[in-house]
């Protein structure tokens, strides 16, 4: 990963072959390939690709331009867009890699250079390398629009996505854009049409460009809602875009509705449904409260992934009057919310005990609060279910259950693993996540629903189609020379299989011009022998049920002489024993030959130390100073050649002499790190200092030099590691030391590093072996641990010191084993806790003597690559391992067979050698022994082998085949000899087709399948047959070369097998007690069809069913009438068709049979998934069907089909009278039913639906449906059997027997009220009002006795007017006039009339509880 912007200063050099490359916060472009820190540490190491002869790899260059030839490329018109850095790629490829691939590089960014770069710097954002990284894994297209005066055919470089959602509020842009030499033309088509541009004065097309652009502020972007696609076209061929479907993005408005508050028991569970309107693209939803706050989520409480809001089980304090749903519609940036939903959660139980208190336990509700239950599935329902998805999409599954307590959710797959790196669980495991779904993750999924009491399981079914993808690539460019071959490959994969068209320059190949030249075998084009003037432009389109591939590839017949592409004088830069790799990018036709030269041209450079690659490319694996000057590369073809200059330079690399050492300071004291550096002298150095990975702090404490870091008046925050870095343009050097800060009033231990050991000494010296000792340094209070001794040899790697050994940190010798040819110095580091010390000085040289190597390479084998080629590789010995100068090997070879001569070859600078012309898949006896100038090593091992392989040329014989049911059979053969094998076995594949079907329904099918059983098996199982169909099956072995011939066709007949479902059911004419059934056999009959199986049930408003009743019916009956069933009443229906090995699958149906006689004009069918919408080209004039209505409660229900591509869908209806009256809209918000509430009673109507397009196309309206609206009096017959009815009599029955309880109770108490003693301040002795400040009233007495109540004052009169009273019992109703008891008692003072009688602390804070505030209480809570 890269972090923060990156610069890069231009290069002079290329990236060699296995180096690293450094990419660092802040980079500088290095010579031979790497890059060095300017003031940060690196962020990442990647490895460089490495080039080797004989495969197809990437070898990357960095061509950065000077700031002259960027001016120049801009005064050539390049727009500022095109300031960049010029980014080239080489390709190192040999023969049978692509001719286009082999012809020369690709430029990113900009134009080659023909000048030597120079230093300077520019900004190149991290985005940008890290597209220009990732561009590496794609193909390199040949760069004819870089070279001038090549003619090239048009390529689409840029447009517009297949499905294009546009913003209504800003213009259009539909983008095309083309290169090509002549520059191409464009055009368009809109649906498919001619589009003639100028016509339109909304739309214009960019100049030098096929981007159009509408201007939307004088016309609706709704009116260019069509399919578009471009062509661009120049003399050379004709390229075409995708087909560009523009549509406008939609956020309809939510649909007004009527919310009733829910009231539900605790422990019940609740779902809480949002129904968003649809939108283009769909909304996303969530759920807040009237504050927008996101309300909490948890395993209890969550979000479906349609959006509603499920609860596995209520608490109170769920009760809230704010469930909001909201829909954010993401193009238009609109949010929509729904009207808010009440909840309130009843404690059945509290409310119980508190009225019992006061009624003799008696409890006012009956029912039972939710009890702990095991758990049941919300979401969703049944006990399995299915599902598809595209491959590459993202599949997610749900499970949402509800239960007591709240249950947990596990999930697993029946059929295998889930994916780990891909699978994530959300929405507190209720949810499974598979991103980038592939075939293998089809099967059946299980999710699994607990609690203490118990669980169940929901198994979902995952079917993974696929729309086509690239299988190599999407068809390559080609350059060919004339009489030159080559193909053209579109392969592509998909499922079901995609279908494979061609077009030559937008015309079907089939209607082209006929080319002798080229052929079209399925998905490939084979050129041979072209001539000039055959280039052209050809379209692969690839497609199936799920999406398509369009895609442009050319084919350039060219003659052209060699041109080198790389600049000129071109200076590479690279340190010392680092890989060097020089570039010579060439085009040409035919393809150029790429020669070497250094200096004087005396010779040609193709052999050590220099490796010449493929794509002209020179490499030196190993560069010294003496590499160093001028390189000459030569490009030759039949037509000409062409010379370039290249300049090396060698240069010493960077090294920290003297590293920082760990540091203990006191606060308040200084801290001096030093960080010494030898570079070579003509880079320019640059010394950074980090802290802690970081910046050093702004602060004058810290003192830079040129060779150390001061830290004044040290504090705890300077504590932390500081590291120096070097950075060259080529190379860099760190190192790093801490720092820890003591108190200074604490005498502080000082732990450091050890000192360096001393006195080297080299003792009791042998031919292989030497004792070393040395004086160990000072510890400074840390014990040493241990030492590291390293090595240096002189005569191969001077200046590269080598770990050889470690001792303890209690021993001061060593006994060193040496090996021959090298001259040593040693040097000892000691490690204690802090760190190591620095290197002791070296020791005095060691020389060895040269010998024969000790033992020879491993890892040998032998392969072929052809037919008759044997490949005897192995893996070569180190430069320690050669022992001496001369370094080669002796290969031997020899079939294995009884006294057959070794053959021995002789291979230097090299790891494997090719014997051609032997006998095909032989097996061979192979050794590779080591030599040198001093002596061959010891007798090598014998490793085995075969010679190269080739196809099979024999079938295996006795193929049978033996059925075990109706879907599987055991196929038999015998096995093939091992010498018609002609290789390793690898396993036979079974080629296997369905020939055709028993049933004389079923069409002719010939669609091949491949089953692949590896190894050497003779008996394997052939699943997945259909029932009731002949098919034919071959064999063929197959080795690692490919397949054999097949065996004869066998024939498989398979039996009868139980039928699919019915293709369809309806239910039609239905009436008050009867309904009819029509039906269609099933698709997959798998038999001779005998008969079906008719069950049906009813269904009440809670979703529970009754008694089942069942009828046999038939063959030959497609329909049947229900007579004598309930009206008014749900119904569901199964239908199975049987065979003679049983009943297949049901297809289901509900219908409802209704009150008055029957309003439906059309069928309504039920199939087991949504009618598919048929393709465009065959679309019918009429888009909607089945059409028919339903009435229930809230209205008229009408449902209906649609397949057509308009999103502003309503349905109209009119009084079906004779006068002439609008006809009214009803939107529908992209839903297939709607229900009409304004249709009134006793009357019809006529009744459409109605598809609105573009503002050019005309409306699609369906057929009137006549809907006749039951009378109100016909509806009220049956009210006394209506739930909500019966309910509601309950209701007001419960509430008079309460009132009735309570007058009773308080007339048996006397009628003692807590009422205000203040009439004796009243001067009115017959009237006492109730008083505004307080809310009391006067007391009264019955006027018949004129006796005082009990517990209450008596007037001084002795009498009260009872018609003047202020208030009464109605205040608990719904108002009206004031009334007395029948005793005379006033309990107004209960009601709660007034508003400061409910505040709390009032006037009768003292007396005890009343029942009538328990009621009231109770009434407002509900």
């Amino acid at each position: 990963m890269l972090s923060s912007p990156v610069r890069l200063r231009p290069i002079r050099g290329a990236l060699k072959a296995h180096d690293w490359l450094p990419i660092w916060c802040n980079l500088r472009s290095t010579g031979a390939g790497s890059a060095s820190a300017s003031n940060h540490s690196p962020s990442a190491i990647l490895p460089a690709p490495s080039c080797a002869r004989g495969r197809c790899l990437l070898l990357l260059l960095l061509l950065l331009l000077s700031d002259d030839l960027l001016k120049k490329t801009k005064a050539e018109g390049d727009s500022e867009e095109d300031e960049s850095y010029n980014l080239t790629f080489c390709v190192v490829i040999d023969r049978r890699c692509d001719r286009a691939e082999r012809r020369g590089v690709a430029v990113f960014g900009g134009r080659p250079s023909r000048h030597t770069p120079t230093m300077g710097s520019r900004r190149m954002d991290a985005p940008l390398l890290g597209l220009f990284l990732a561009h590496l894994a794609t193909a390199l297209e040949v760069p004819l629009d870089l070279l001038e005066g090549l003619p090239q055919p048009p390529t689409i470089t840029h447009q517009s996505p297949k499905d294009y959602i546009i913003d209504p509020r800003e213009n259009i842009i539909i983008h095309c854009e083309a290169k090509g030499k002549p520059h191409p033309s464009f055009s368009w088509t809109r649906n498919g049409t001619h589009f003639d541009i100028d016509e339109d004065p909304n739309v214009s097309m960019k100049p030098n460009s096929g981007t159009l652009v509408v201007d939307i502020s004088r016309a609706k972007a709704e009116h260019y809602e069509f399919v578009y696609q471009c062509t661009a076209r120049n003399k050379h061929g004709t390229a075409v875009s995708n087909n560009i479907v523009v549509q406008q993005s939609r956020s309809p408005l939510w649909s007004k509705e009527k919310v009733d508050p829910i009231v539900i028991s605790e422990g019940r569970s609740l779902v809480l449904r949002c129904r968003p309107p649809a939108g283009l693209p769909p909304p996303i939803i969530f759920w807040m409260d009237n504050y927008f706050q996101r309300l909490p989520q948890s395993a209890r409480v969550s979000q479906s992934l349609n959006g509603d809001l499920y609860f596995s089980n209520v608490l109170r304090e769920d009760s809230r009057n704010d469930y909001i749903c909201y829909a954010r519609f993401p193009y238009t940036q609109t949010i929509q919310q729904k009207q808010p939903i009440i909840v309130k959660v009843l404690d059945l139980d509290a409310i119980n005990d508190t009225m019992a208190a006061f009624y003799n336990d008696t409890d006012l509700f009956s029912e039972e609060p939710a009890d702990e239950r095991k758990p049941n599935f919300l979401l969703p329902s049944g006990p399995s279910s299915s599902k598809t998805v595209l491959r590459g999409q993202v599949l997610e599954m749900e499970c949402i259950a509800e239960g007591l307590p709240t249950p947990k959710i596990s999930w697993d797959k029946v059929s295998g693993d889930l994916p780990t790196k891909r699978t994530s669980f959300l929405h507190y495991e209720k949810t499974l996540r598979i991103v980038d779904v592939s075939e293998s993750d089809a099967g059946e999924y299980r999710c699994s629903a607990s609690n203490r009491l118990g669980s169940v399981h929901q198994t979902i079914r995952v079917t993974v189609k696929a729309a086509p993808y690239w299988i190599s690539g999407a068809p390559r460019n080609l350059v060919l020379a004339p009489g030159e071959s080559s193909v053209l490959t579109c392969r592509a994969s998909g499922t079901p299989k995609p279908s494979v068209s061609w077009a030559m320059n937008g015309i079907p190949i089939e209607n082209s011009p006929k080319d002798l030249s080229r052929k079209v075998e399925d998905d490939t084009i084979i050129f041979t022998d072209v001539q000039a003037g055959s280039s052209a432009v050809y379209q692969c389109n690839v497609s199936n049920d799920y999406g398509y591939l369009l895609s442009n590839a050319f084919v350039n017949v060219l003659s052209e002489p060699p041109r080198v592409l790389t600049p000129n004088h071109k200076v590479y830069q690279v340190i010392k024993n680092r890989q060097a790799s020089i570039d010579c990018a060439s085009f040409g036709s035919p393809i150029p030959k790429i020669t070497w030269f250094k200096d004087s041209r005396s010779s040609t450079l193709d052999g050590d130390p220099y490796v010449l690659h493929d794509n002209g490319t020179l490499e030196i694996r190993t560069a010294q100073a003496h590499n160093s000057g001028k390189y000459t590369c030569v490009a030759r073809n039949s037509l000409g050649n062409y010379e370039n200059h290249i300049y090396l330079e060698v240069k010493e690399p960077t090294r920290i002499l003297r590293q920082p050492e760990y540091k203990v300071v006191q606060l308040g004291r200084s801290a001096v790190f030093e960080c010494k550096v030898k570079h070579d002298p003509s880079l320019i150095p640059t010394m950074t200092w980090l802290k802690d990975d970081g910046e050093l702090p702004d602060d004058e404490r810290l003192i830079v030099d040129s060779d150390s870091l001061t830290i004044n008046d040290v504090s705890e925050s300077d504590a932390g590691v500081y590291t120096c870095i070097m950075n060259t343009t080529l190379d860099h050097d760190s190192a790093s030391a801490e720092l820890t800060v003591v108190e200074a009033t604490t005498p502080a231990v000082v732990y450091e590093r050890p000192d360096p050991p001393t006195d080297l000494e080299l003792t009791d010296q042998k031919k292989r072996s030497v004792q070393l000792t040395w004086i160990p340094g000072d510890e400074h209070n840390s014990p040493i641990h241990k030492f590291l001794i390293q090595y240096e040899d002189s005569l191969h790697h001077r200046g590269h010191w080598h770990n050889l050994t470690e001792v303890p940190g209690t021993r001061t010798t060593a006994h060193l084993k040496l090996s021959p040819y090298v001259h040593y110095t040693f040097r000892v580091l000691a490690l204690n806790a802090v760190n190591f010390s620095r290197p002791s000085f070296p020791s005095r040289m060691v020389k060895t003597e040269p010998a024969a190597p000790d033992g020879n390479p491993t890892g040998v084998q032998g392969f072929g690559t052809e037919h008759d080629n044997l490949v005897i590789s192995w893996k070569p010995l180190s430069g320690l391992q050669a022992n001496g100068p001369g370094l080669h090997y002796k290969v031997m070879w020899r079939q294995k067979v009884v006294d057959s001569d070794w053959t021995t070859v002789t291979v230097a600078n090299n790891s494997k050698f090719v014997v051609s012309g032997t006998p095909t898949f032989v097996p061979y006896e192979l050794k590779v022994q080591a030599a040198n100038d001093h002596g061959a090593g010891p007798e090598p091992a014998v490793a085995h082998g075969y010679s190269g392989e080739d196809l099979p040329v024999a079938a295996p014989d006795n193929v049978q085949a033996v059925m075990l049911n109706g879907s599987l059979a055991e196929l038999h053969w015998d096995p093939v000899p091992a010498k018609s094998i002609r290789g390793h076995l690898k396993g036979y594949k079974v080629y296997y087709w369905k020939e055709h079907s028993l049933h004389k329904h079923h069409p002719h099918l010939v669609k091949s399948q491949i089953l692949t059983f590896s190894g050497n098996h003779t008996r394997r199982m052939l699943p997945g047959l259909h029932p009731f169909s002949v098919y034919l099956f071959n064999v063929r072995v197959y080795n690692g070369k490919g397949e054999g011939p097949p065996s004869p066709d066998q024939q498989i007949v398979t039996p009868e097998g139980m039928p699919g479902a019915p293709s369809s059911l309806l239910v039609t004419n239905p009436n008050m007690d009867s309904l009819t059934l029509e039906w269609s056999p099933p698709h997959e009959r798998n038999g001779h069809i005998t008969g079906y199986t008719l069950r049906y049930q009813p269904v009440n408003n809670s979703n529970e069913l009754g008694a089942v009743e069942e009828l046999a019916l038939p063959a030959n009956e497609t329909s049947l009438t229900l007579l004598n069933l309930k009206y008014g009443t749900r119904y569901k229906f199964y239908l199975n068709a049987i065979t003679v090995r049983g009943a297949g699958p049901a297809i289901s149906q509900e219908a409802v049979t209704v009150v008055d006689e029957g309003n439906t004009q059309t069928p309504h069918p039920i199939a087991p998934s949504p009618p598919r919408p048929p393709p465009p080209k065959a679309r019918p004039v009429n888009p909607f069907g089945n059409v028919s209505s339903s009435f229930g409660e809230d209205g008229t229900l009408i449902s209906w089909d649609y397949w057509g591509p308009e999103q502003n869908v309503y349905v109209e209806y009119i009084e079906n009278s004779e006068g002439e009256e609008e006809w009214q809209k009803e939107p529908v918000n992209g839903t297939q039913n709607v229900m009409l509430r304004g249709l009134k009673g006793g009357l019809s109507y006529r009744v459409r639906l109605v598809a609105q397009g573009h503002h050019d196309q005309p409306l699609h309206r369906s057929d009137e449906l006549l809907v006749s609206v039951p009378a109100v009096a016909s509806r009220q017959v049956d009210i006394a059997t209506q739930g909500w009815f019966i309910g509601l009599m309950c209701a007001i029955a419960l509430l008079i027997l309460i009132l009735l309880i309570i007058c009773f109770i308080q007339r048996n108490k006397g009628g003692k009220y807590p009422v205000k003693e203040k009439e004796d301040a009243h001067t009115d002795p017959e009237f006492q009002p109730m008083k505004d400040d307080d809310c009391t009233f006067g007391e009264y007495s019955d006027n018949e006795d004129h006796k005082p109540l009990k517990g209450s004052r008596t007037p001084s009169n002795g009498t009260v007017k009872r018609d003047d009273s202020d208030d009464s019992l109605v205040d608990y109703g719904d108002g009206g006039d004031g009334q007395f008891n029948e005793d005379g008692s006033f309990i107004g003072q209960y009601s709660g009339k007034s508003a400061s009688r409910d505040t709390a602390g009032g006037h009768e804070s003292s007396e005890a509880p009343s029942p009538i505030n328990t009621m009231n209480s109770l009434n407002s809570f509900v």
